[in-house]
């Protein structure tokens, strides 16, 4: 659809004539104005009641000018813009007991990140109005992705994620100082950290309780989930024995994360319960609501700009003729 922003600017369109027709032939301001002209004004003036098409260029350029003024555009096809969304940063544990298999996926043993990948995957494409960002942390913390509305690219970044990129330790502390950090300052945003793991804090330059402090000061609500069955069976010399690959798991500091944070701790002994805590985290931190309109625009005033230059141009070549020369 074609509209002018500012279609009062036609109100000036009769301003030259006003000035021509009302003010006094003898004024001090026609008289200022007519100073400078020299000695070609008055042959000027007789040549153009001789070529009414002249005053006819010159009003259709004055037009233009002011149709250039308006602010021409053109407005797009509606397109749907989210009036409220989230920033979810997602930090995975890339540390080395996320190697161990103790986790079914679709009736075969995979490792703690198979299953995380398959599961988490899910949920980042069921986010779709939030902005989503991609932390990895053993050793340390780093951003893997930014944040960003794009989920593809943030599923893609972590289905490409491999065991000991960062080390083999847990640095659960410099993830969540990271998270904060890479959260936009924005009062309306929901800022939330869904952070995966499967043991203690080992590692980093931050502890967890200075990492809350940080997460606490900025409104950082933070999901932790404990990722890791607590019995499997396994072979031994002395035959099958029963073990709990979870025992180096840290609850007291997860639930502490959870209850400092306004979040709260969940426990993932499989994928099913990882996939019900996925739904659950649905409902507590809602999908974006009812999307708003936007119509794209696209200036258009150089058009009338560029046709009154144009007309300028034919007028001054017409009048001062250079191409034409004196002959003695």
């Amino acid at each position: 659809m074609f509209e002018f922003a500012w279609p009062w600017m036609f109100l000036l369109l009769p301003l030259p004539w006003l000035v021509r027709y009302l003010l006094p032939a003898g004024s001090p301001t026609l008289s200022a104005i007519r100073i400078p002209s020299l000695n070609g004004l008055s042959n000027t003036q007789q040549s153009m009641r001789a070529k009414p098409w002249m005053w006819a260029l010159l009003t259709l350029c004055w037009c233009l000018l002011i149709a250039a003024s308006a602010r021409p555009q053109w407005l797009g096809e509606p397109l749907p813009v989210r009036s409220e969304g989230r920033e979810i940063m997602l930090a995975v544990d890339l540390s080395g007991s996320m190697e161990i298999a103790d986790m079914q996926l679709n009736d075969r043993s995979v490792d703690r990140l198979t299953m995380v990948k398959a599961v988490l995957g899910d949920f980042i494409t069921r986010r779709e109005g939030d902005r989503l960002g991609l932390i990895f942390f053993a050793d340390t913390a780093f951003l893997q992705t930014p944040m960003t509305y794009d989920r593809e690219t943030v599923r893609q970044m972590l289905e490409e994620s491999v065991l000991g990129l960062v080390g083999e330790r847990t640095a659960i502390g410099d993830a969540i100082a990271l998270a904060v950090k890479r959260f936009r300052s924005k009062d309306e945003t929901n800022r939330v950290l869904v952070l995966l793991t499967d043991g203690q804090n080992t590692a980093g330059n931050l502890t967890p309780d200075q990492a809350l402090e940080l997460a606490d000061a900025f409104d950082v609500r933070i999901y932790p989930i404990a990722v890791g069955a607590e019995e499997v069976v396994v072979d031994s010399f002395f035959g099958q024995r029963r073990v709990n690959p979870s025992r180096d798991l840290d609850v007291p500091l997860m639930q502490r994360i959870a209850e400092t944070t306004g979040g709260r701790y969940f426990r993932a002994r499989s994928t099913e319960e990882l996939e019900q805590i996925y739904q659950l985290l649905d409902e507590l931190e809602p999908i974006a609501g009812s999307p708003q309109q936007l119509r794209p625009r696209q200036a258009l005033y150089f058009w009338p700009l560029s046709g009154a230059l144009l007309l300028m141009v034919v007028i001054a070549l017409f009048h001062y003729r250079p191409w034409r020369f004196r002959h003695g």
